[in-house]
């Protein structure tokens, strides 16, 4: 017969496995997508919810016109899911650290800048004493990474600017600067430095909306008393690569990260443009949910403060 540790064992993982089909379930709002997603059969996904409702006494999901949705328990249940199984995540790499192991899974979302300019150096010397812990990156503008924090979908954001999400704790680990870029052989004859006004009179080539880029432009511009609305913006990309090979093919004027534009800028492809006193300076942060950071996010958080010099 096993031991009372055994026993202890053998329930928590059960427990622990109930708790991720669930989760994964209120996720997708699907069985099947549940089934796919944790490799067992969709009847044993069927099972596994309803032994949490007969335990709790609740119905966790309910189907309205061909939908799968969530009852109030359910969302409710999802909250405390999301906080239980980080916990147990943060408590099992905590066990192995301990005992020399490293493991565990990183799962993190950046801001395109961040994540095509600053992150790739950071990841590679973080992972190398680190080799058996899995890392994930997601890319998305400030907005999509928040929103993913908010959901549970990651476990730590670095987004560009400050505080936005009351709920979410940002920590700012290093400055940016945003500058105004042409390409070199342009027709539009600009001269080196422009006053704020005179951005109306030229073709501009800007990020979408919930970038955290266009926040601090457009915040820069208000102070000028300029909306953005009222400049010639006729194209908004998704990337900052995007607008580097845009203005490649096209006279207009962009603003990206200065660490976006040092290739370009060396090899001539484009030039600065001074725009007088605007002022488009920002900082990058560390964005969690509220409470103590643990397990790989922790290691993370401290080794990027740590070495943000190496980075810049």
């Amino acid at each position: 017969m096993p031991v009372m540790s055994d026993r202890i064992s053998i329930f928590a993982t059960m427990s622990d496995f109930r708790l991720k089909v669930f989760r994964s379930a209120a996720r997708h709002l699907s069985f099947t997508k549940a089934s796919e997603e944790l490799y067992v059969s969709q009847p044993s996904v069927t099972r596994h919810i309803r032994e949490l409702e007969t335990e709790y006494g609740q119905r966790l999901f309910e189907r309205t016109g061909g939908r799968l949705l969530l009852t109030q328990a359910g969302v409710r249940m999802l909250e405390h899911v999301e906080r239980i199984l980080e916990a147990y995540s943060a408590l099992e790499y905590e066990m192995k650290k301990i005992s020399g192991e490293s493991g565990g899974t990183l799962r993190l979302g950046a801001s395109t800048t961040i994540a095509q300019y600053v992150l790739p150096r950071a990841l590679a010397l973080f992972s190398q004493d680190r080799r058996q812990t899995s890392i994930y990156l997601r890319n998305g503008n400030t907005e999509e990474i928040e929103q993913a924090l908010l959901a549970h979908e990651i476990d730590l954001g670095l987004v560009e600017g400050g505080s936005r999400q009351r709920v979410l704790n940002y920590i700012p680990f290093m400055k940016d600067e945003l500058v105004a870029v042409v390409r070199t052989h342009n027709r539009l004859n600009l001269p080196d430095e422009l006053t704020v006004a005179d951005l109306a009179s030229y073709p501009l080539v800007l990020r979408e909306q919930g970038s955290g880029t266009l926040d601090v432009l457009s915040a820069a511009l208000m102070a000028h008393g300029i909306p953005l609305s009222s400049l010639h913006s006729y194209v908004h990309l998704g990337s900052t690569e995007s607008i580097k090979r845009f203005l490649l093919y096209t006279d207009s004027i962009g603003f990206v990260s200065i660490r976006a534009v040092r290739d370009e800028l060396a090899s001539g492809l484009l030039r600065l443009i001074e725009v007088r006193d605007l002022t488009l300076c920002r900082e990058f942060s560390v964005v969690s949910r509220q409470g103590n950071q643990a397990g790989p996010s922790a290691d993370f958080v401290d080794f990027l403060m740590k070495n943000v010099r190496l980075f810049m």
